[in-house]
């Protein structure tokens, strides 16, 4: 329990390898992970050489830790796998549509999940980079990745250099809905956002962007309504090119 409660993302690492056994062992409890109908929809690609980070690195806005980390995992959803088995013991498969996608999303997300927590229960560090989903064209050409699999999350691992403050979670009552989904009133948000909203390090956010609230940090520049159509955009014409088209 305390290990989850007090996790922290890690961005800078030591330049120490994580052994292959360890990572393998990790990967392998990993995929204990519930799993839809019992298929095991996940593929990953491991990238340890440092031209292939150098490669992977721009599709992730080039943050740092993806050349800094010994390890980057790729996690990806993967129909390819079962519909060839299908196919070898003379079934047809139906999987080339977005409730499949869906699907295999689901597995390689439990899966990612679970490695996380137990690559951070054996000392490791990890971080979780949302920017795959943004530029998975760009992933799919690095990886070679076949048709019906999409990659879906990428996690840099590594011995921790640094421990970095916790970043705020909002309180138990704005998130949990007993029995059905109790809409937000306007005194709801005030309460479950007061204590992020005061933040000495968000109200800098706001200051230094010249904002007045929060929340224009996040629509006005980091995730602007722009930028989500154009990566929508890129996503739907990814799942098409992958075979996920009806």
């Amino acid at each position: 329990m305390d290990l989850i409660k007090n996790r922290r993302t890690i961005r800078k690492y030591k330049q120490e390898d994580v052994a292959a056994t360890l990572l393998n062992e990790l990967l392998e409890e990993a995929f204990r992970a519930s799993t839809m109908g019992n298929m095991q929809l996940y593929s990953v690609v491991i990238t340890r050489e440092p031209e292939m980070k150098a490669k992977l690195a721009p599709t992730h806005f080039n943050q740092p830790m993806v050349k800094g980390a010994p390890v980057v995992l790729t996690f990806c959803a993967d129909f390819n796998r079962f519909s060839k088995w299908c196919r070898c013991r003379k079934a047809e498969p139906g999987y080339d549509n977005f409730i499949s996608f869906l699907n295999a999303t689901s597995d390689a997300l439990l899966v990612t999940q679970n490695f996380c927590t137990l690559a951070e229960a054996h000392g490791l560090g990890i971080c979780y980079l949302g920017t795959t989903i943004y530029n998975p064209d760009k992933i799919i050409d690095i990886l070679q990745l076949p048709e019906l699999v999409m990659p879906v999350a990428t996690i840099t691992v590594g011995y921790p250099d640094e421990c970095p403050a916790q970043p705020e979670r909002l309180p138990l009552e704005g998130i949990l809905h007993e029995e059905f989904y109790h809409d937000y009133t306007p005194e709801d948000i005030d309460r479950i956002y007061a204590e992020k909203e005061a933040m000495p390090e968000n109200q800098h956010f706001v200051s230094i962007n010249n904002k007045e609230t929060l929340a224009q940090v996040f629509t006005d520049l980091r995730y602007k309504k722009a930028d989500n159509e154009y990566m929508s955009g890129t996503l739907k014409e990814t799942l098409k090119r992958q075979g996920f088209s009806e």
